[in-house]
């Protein structure tokens, strides 16, 4: 039988891997730059180097309607008809990149997981996988029936909330040049240095912000924390994810390490009675690479 395709299609790159019903086929895993290619096909043809695939899942950085996926921070549309014909897959799934993610949770290796905020989930409790890279959204796994479900989600354009004096001010400022002032504008690469930019008038890169030990950098990577433990805060409880929080991206890998002394913690707890509920949830930051093709070959691998 021919192998399953597995793609984690995000705006500057896409991992790919080979599968059976068995599991990944590591030694088949690469990661291409989507700047080397004119479209999605294209790349996928690339990789495939005309092999025949029974199946496809790919995990795409934007909305999937109707078959079809958008990459919100890229102009490239997949359609899975299209996929079909040109690969001979049976079986074309497209889901959101944090579906994928998320439907992985089973599959990690203890080893990939770091842990942020302590805390003592709950076994059947739903899980939230919050993703910071070039830009950012959730999504959170059910236990439904011996399967998990994981619905879609775009909630990085949602609106970021109302905090303390310099963070409203900086909020107010982003408003000026993206009018519904979504969260993903201020917490993920481009926008650690855009935060950065609003606060000081400084122009610097993200990598350069959280290498630097200036009182600058310093200040926007805490105000960083505090906006990413409110917004975390707040969808985790929006979703009751009693199990878990995890949080994934190059971003978080990154700005993880700074989280620990700031008001991180104060921030994602703080919700008047249902403190103690946000108290018990555990933060955990998953490093595993190819967690969203885990996902994906689990998508394909349960019941439907």
């Amino acid at each position: 039988m021919a192998d399953w395709l597995l793609a984690d299609m995000g705006a500057s790159h896409t991992r790919l891997a080979l599968a059976t019903a068995d599991g990944l086929r590591p030694e088949t895993a690469r990661r291409l730059a989507n700047d080397e290619f004119a479209a999605p096909g294209a790349l996928i043809a690339a990789y495939l180097d005309g092999a025949r695939v029974a199946a496809i899942c790919a995990g795409v950085a934007g909305p999937v309607r109707g078959g079809a996926a958008q990459l919100t921070n890229r102009d490239w549309r997949i359609e899975a008809a299209a996929l079909a014909q040109t690969t001979g897959a049976a079986r074309v799934h497209l889901m959101n990149d944090l579906q994928a993610q998320a439907m992985a949770l089973d599959d990690l290796d203890p080893a990939c997981l770091t842990p942020v905020l302590p805390g003592t989930p709950d076994p059947e409790g739903a899980r939230m996988v919050l993703g910071l890279g070039t830009g950012s959204n959730i999504a959170v796994a059910h236990r439904v029936a011996g399967r998990l479900f994981v619905p879609p989600a775009e909630a990085g354009h949602s609106g970021l909330p109302h905090l303390d004096a310099e963070a409203d001010g900086v909020i107010a400022a982003l408003g000026t040049e993206v009018a519904h002032k979504p969260y993903e504008a201020l917490l993920s690469g481009p926008g650690l240095a855009r935060l950065h930019r609003l606060r000081t008038g400084e122009r610097r890169d993200a990598p350069a912000i959280v290498a630097a030990d200036d009182a600058p950098a310093r200040a926007t990577r805490a105000l960083f924390a505090r906006l990413l433990g409110a917004v975390a805060g707040n969808l985790a409880l929006t979703h009751m994810a009693t199990g878990g929080v995890f949080l994934i991206g190059g971003t978080a890998r990154a700005i993880a390490p700074h989280l620990l002394g700031t008001d991180f913690a104060a921030a994602f707890t703080a919700r008047g009675p249902y403190a103690g509920i946000m108290q018990a949830i555990p933060v955990t930051l998953v490093t595993d690479d190819h967690a969203a093709l885990r996902g994906c070959w689990r998508a394909l691998r349960q019941p439907a």
